[in-house]
């Protein structure tokens, strides 16, 4: 299981590579529980201070597994435990938007379904201009998994997440980023290196600010204004107790660039 999903630890980002490229990172089963493991660890350990995700083979994923789950010779599943699995590898877009680190995705050659979703779920996606983008459940009967309709409708707005789950258009990479879906569109072959580059950075800011931006963020989406303004004191103190807020107000009087070290 290991093998199927690469994980890279190194000056703080672990790289999460989807490694199935001969299925173009089709999410079956055995890949699912692999990328939740690896979704686990980006949340709970100390030594990560940012994640990037991706796929092997030049596509970040094509979503579920269709043709295996379309397999008649397959063994009947129950309503019940179809559904605690569902649940169980859905906890992988929770953990990547939750965590309190900058989530990256790099996406290439295809995003679609839940592989979509995933991207989703990221802080930051960087496409390539000639990806395709799709959300692919209408085509297939199925309403979404994932998170894919929470998460469009938290970037794009309810309207434009209907069209597109309904119409289920087949976006570039040009196409997502003007539609709403992409962080920064790049040239196909500087997908990597930005995407990387863009997570290093993150990598070496201010880890504790950053989790706790993604707290207010969160907080802004569900809370009213008091409840947000409590939470959002309550952090700010809690970052002016560390050694990054330490460090960045030393540099700026010292006129240097800051060193943080995440915490």
């Amino acid at each position: 299981m290991a093998d199927i999903v690469l994980q890279h630890l190194e000056n703080g980002l672990l790289t999460i590579t989807l490694n199935v490229p001969e299925r173009r990172n089709a999410l079956s089963g055995e890949l699912s529980l692999a990328l939740l493991q690896a979704a686990q660890r980006g949340s709970e350990d100390p030594d990560v201070r940012a994640v990037l995700l991706t796929g092997a083979g030049g596509t970040f994923s094509v979503g579920g597994d269709v043709k295996n789950m379309a397999n008649p010779s397959a063994p009947p599943v129950t309503f019940e435990t179809k559904l605690a699995m569902m649940r169980r590898v859905m906890e992988i877009p929770r953990l990547f938007y939750r965590m309190a680190k900058p989530v990256v995705a790099a996406v290439e050659g295809a995003a679609a379904g839940a592989g979509l979703s995933l991207a989703l779920a990221c802080d930051f996606r960087i496409v390539s201009e000639s990806a395709k983008i799709t959300t692919a459940f209408a085509k297939i009967g199925t309403s979404g998994d994932y998170g894919n309709a929470y998460f469009l409708t938290k970037i794009v707005g309810g309207a434009k997440a209907r069209e597109a789950l309904m119409l289920s258009p087949v976006m570039s990479g040009k196409e997502a980023h003007a539609f709403g879906v992409m962080t920064r569109v790049v040239p196909d072959n500087d997908v990597q290196a930005s995407a990387k580059d863009l997570a290093l950075t993150l990598a070496r800011g201010p880890t504790i600010a950053f989790g706790y931006m993604k707290k207010n963020i969160a907080s802004a989406e569900q809370s009213d204004l008091d409840g947000y303004l409590d939470g959002e004191a309550f952090h700010h103190c809690r970052c002016l107790q560390t050694e990054d807020y330490k460090e960045a107000t030393s540099a700026f009087v010292q006129k240097r660039k800051p060193e943080f070290s995440g915490r």
